[in-house]
């Protein structure tokens, strides 16, 4: 547990990575043994498992990969998970140093670079990394601070239970003598690592840090003062500046290219063809003509000047309007039946009424705040990356085969995230800059623009969703027919995939957790012509819209409270039970019986936010109230809006109120952050949110066309309200769980406020 080095030592670059060969230096253990590092399979000291051993490449548990003590105490941790502002870079190591009593002032966090073998699965999406890592994070901080304990007992010779680690010190209270960290490192770098089955985790009424909220992210001040690295950061000696063009349809391929007009852009040096794999590829670079200069703003002027013949492919007809009248009448007519309870077609035959409601949401770019950009250098049959990546091990392994490389051979650098949202999951932009690289002989940074981001996206899908809702003589529901129809992102890895896959299903769709007697979720075909990808909140986002929308449609046809109405279709406190006609359920990769669909949680929030954010309360002409719940990455959330519209539909967010229960928690204060955020971000999407198709081409490119909201539109007063949980509560998701419900609690509220049913987003000037 020694000085952990610095293996990055390049100009002008503060990226901070861990090697393999360091921590064995700083641990004193260079040479030929290397102890390999335990994958843990089922989380000991836990009543609860998690779907992590099921991951690609499991969990690692040893302190010795991510704990360093040095001399002068400074204890080092390695952050194996990638920092997008969710806080995961400070929330992981803050767990291991409460559990080994670590001072956190005398904490630095080092960036691991990619490496899953090493340390485990390293994918930063999902909204897993606590619930996944919480458990092993102090088992590591334990292991640490026993290590610590036994190199203290032993230098008195005294039995280990008389000694204590306590805020940065081991003391031997019959005595008096205490001794730091530091003066223990190099004993306790000999010392056995312990069993996790021998470990003592602390009392949770003895942390410092986990839950309390005062911690600020290790990067606060960086990104506060402009000194953080991001990907856009990186300077490498001798570094080459490139843009790719792209084919301007999914599926098209360059003909020909004339580049004399480009290589006479003063800073031009090279024009060259980059190969492009057949969609549908995974994440494989799309091809085109890339641009190389001495700087960014040549190759973009460069690029300007291309002429360029594409082969537009099969796409070349696709049209947004068409699309989604396609897309609507799928949803009119019967679908793969993908849940079943009661008898759907009786129950409808004999309801009194049966509303309908039909909804439809657009493709959404992510927009990130910096577009995807790699640094690469590739020469001597290796590989290295620098970029902001939300899966370096992935990344490290996608390179690798795209190079012909083992991943040995390639090394990712993971930089700070200006957002991700589930584009940088994707690494067809590191591939890009490794390619061109390999090519020029040179390391070279590819940046994408903002309109290269946008026009050529792994886009959220587009959605059309119909719910009938059969109601018998005295207003309750009887039947609920729910279809969605919407591209798959599975068509991104096989061609021809025309059904939502099990984790689009089970995004709020099959797992609806309503108490109603006949209910039948639909999934009709629906061929894709565009490339989709992962999206914050994923499928959740048009299936809580819908359901959430139609419950409140429901409450109005009634004469009914929307909470009321709300709380009565979740029914009573129960454990939802999915019968055996949901094949293949996925339940966010955890399993039912640590994370079941536990209708009384959705209550509770419900009940927490209606209290908290005074449901009820008389509210001056013009302004409305809106609620929504919905249960996303195994944690509950419900969300009250109010708004209020003027007399030209001028909309203002007056107030969002969002109660969350996300089981055992961290860092509060980041949570707070992440529902704040989520507001800000469902209300964009939902107010201008929108990509649109013509002749195959994506007709938006910049902030112009996709505006998303300023700061004077932003809500006036955001509330956040964490549901307490005992401390053996599993931890659920916190990053994405919050944004589900904010559409169709603005939509909600906008009614409330104007009488105005908005079933299709964005509202754009619906309400003029």
């Amino acid at each position: 547990m020694n000085i952990l080095a610095n293996p990055t030592k390049l100009l002008a670059v503060k990226v901070e990575n861990v090697s393999r060969r360091s921590v064995l230096k700083g641990l004193g253990i260079a040479g030929g043994l290397v102890l390999a590092a335990p994958v843990m399979s089922r989380q000991a000291f836990a009543a609860y498992t998690t779907g992590a051993s099921a991951m690609p490449h499991g969990t690692v548990v040893d302190p010795r990969v991510f704990v360093a003590v040095a001399a002068d105490g400074v204890v080092t941790i390695v952050a194996h998970r990638s920092e997008m502002g969710t806080g995961s870079r400070t929330s992981l190591p803050m767990v291991v140093a409460d559990e080994m009593e670590a001072d956190w002032s005398r904490v630095q966090v080092r960036q691991a670079q990619g490496d899953e073998v090493k340390y485990g699965n390293q994918d930063t999406d999902g909204s897993r990394s606590t619930r996944h890592y919480l458990i092993p994070m102090r088992q590591i901080g334990a292991s640490a601070r026993t290590m610590l304990e036994a190199a203290a007992a032993k230098r008195w010779g005294v039995p280990v239970a008389e000694v204590k680690a306590a805020n940065h010190e081991v003391v031997h209270a019959a005595s008096g003598r205490r001794l730091g960290f530091g003066e223990l490192a190099a004993e306790a770098a000999a010392q056995p690592v312990p069993a996790i089955a021998d470990l003592r985790l602390k009392d949770p009424k003895d942390f410092r840090y986990i839950g309390k909220g005062k911690v600020s992210i290790v990067d606060l001040r960086g990104i506060t003062t402009g000194t953080a690295q991001y990907g856009q950061d990186i300077r490498l000696p001798g570094m080459k500046y490139a843009v790719i063009a792209r084919p301007p349809v999914v599926g098209g391929k360059l003909v020909s290219f004339d580049a004399k007009d480009a290589l006479q852009v003063s800073g031009v040096e090279k024009v060259m063809e980059v190969q492009g794999w057949p969609w549908p590829s995974k994440f494989q670079p799309l091809g085109g003509v890339a641009v190389i200069a001495r700087n960014t703003g040549a190759a973009i002027k460069g690029r300007d000047a291309l002429k360029i013949v594409w082969d537009d492919g099969p796409n070349a007809t696709h049209d947004s309007a068409n699309y989604r009248s396609q897309l609507e009448e799928a949803a009119r007519k019967p679908g793969k039946v993908v849940r079943d309870d009661g008898d759907i077609e009786a129950a409808l035959k004999s309801a009194d009424k049966v509303l309908v409601g039909e909804y439809y949401l657009p493709h959404l770019a992510h927009a990130s705040m910096e577009t995807p950009v790699a640094t690469a250098n590739v020469v001597g049959g290796k590989a290295e990356i620098w970029a902001p990546v939300q899966s370096p091990g992935g990344t490290r392994e996608d390179v690798a085969k795209t190079l012909g490389l083992t991943p040995e051979d390639v090394t990712v650098n993971v930089t700070l995230l200006g957002g991700g949202f589930g584009r940088k999951s994707k690494c067809d932009y590191a591939l890009e800059a490794a390619l061109l690289s390999r090519a020029v002989g040179a390391p070279v940074k590819l940046t994408w623009t903002r309109e290269d981001d946008i026009r050529h996206d792994f886009l959220h899908t587009v959605s059309a969703e119909r719910i009938e809702a059969g109601l018998d003589k005295n207003g309750k529901v009887i039947a609920w027919r729910h279809r969605s129809a919407a591209p798959t992102i599975l068509s991104t890895f096989v061609a021809g995939a025309a059904n939502e896959a099990p984790f689009e299903l089970g995004m709020g769709l099959v797992d609806l957790p309503l108490q109603i007697a006949n209910i039948r979720c639909e999934n009709p075909e629906v061929p894709a012509h565009s490339r989709i990808g992962w999206f914050r909140s994923v499928s959740n986002i048009p299936h809580g819209f819908a359901v959430q929308s139609m419950i409140a449609e429901i409450a109005h046809a009634t004469g009914r409270d929307q909470k009321d109405m709300l709380l009565e279709l979740i029914g009573e406190p129960r454990v939802v039970t999915l019968n055996a006609s949901v094949k293949d359920f996925w339940n966010y990769g955890e399993p039912l019986d640590s994370y079941p669909i536990d209708a009384g949680r959705l209550r509770g929030v419900v009940e927490l936010v209606a209290d908290k954010g005074g449901w009820g309360r008389t509210v001056p002409k013009g302004h409305g109230l809106g609620i929504a719940a919905h249960r996303s990455f195994v944690s509950y959330v419900a969300t009250i809006v109010e708004v209020s519209v003027g007399a030209k539909g001028e909309l203002t967010v007056e107030r969002v109120d969002t109660a969350i229960d996300c089981g055992t928690f961290v860092n509060p204060e980041r949570i707070q952050s992440q529902i704040e955020g989520a507001a800000v971000m469902g209300l964009s999407l939902a107010k201008y949110g929108e990509v649109t198709f013509k002749n195959g081409r994506v007709q938006q490119g910049n902030f112009d066309d996709f505006p998303l909201v300023r700061i004077d539109e932003a809500p006036l007063i955001t509330n956040v309200h964490i549901m307490p949980a005992e401390a053996d509560k599993p931890p659920s998701g916190v990053g994405e769980p919050g944004l589900p419900p904010f559409a169709p609690a603005l939509i909600n509220a906008i009614f409330a406020a104007t009488g105005k049913r908005i079933r299709a987003l964005p509202i754009g000037k619906q309400l003029a």
